[in-house]
């Protein structure tokens, strides 16, 4: 199977609960979305989710002035992001259990 293709539906989902343990800026978030056993995530679509959720209101920005380099901007999750949050895992839950239990069901029957 293809993970590109579920990686990109969930990939919302797992960007903001990474921000809701702890802010980051863009590398940062991809690492540990990597650590967190997504080693697929391209560099390109974090950045790009991470600009999409800013401009919709469910990141906020900051930037963090650095000695060793250029300042790093860094995210962290709004009310907003939070509420976004809740209802994606909601349906997250939901529908994972609905597929396991399909292919559990179907599996057993085989």
């Amino acid at each position: 199977m293809d993970s590109t293709q579920l990686l990109k539906g969930v990939l919302d989902l797992t960007v903001l609960a990474v921000l809701d343990d702890e802010d980051g800026y863009g590398y940062d978030i991809v690492r540990r979305l990597r650590a967190g056993g997504l080693e697929g995530v391209g560099d390109a679509s974090v950045y790009g989710t991470l600009r999409r959720l800013y401009a919709g209101g469910a990141l906020t920005s900051y930037v963090v002035p650095s000695e060793a380099g250029p300042h790093r901007k860094y995210y962290g999750i709004s009310a907003s992001g939070r509420s976004m949050l809740k209802r994606q895992r909601d349906d997250w839950l939901h529908f994972s259990t609905t597929v396991t239990t399909m292919l559990q069901t179907r599996g057993a029957s085989a």
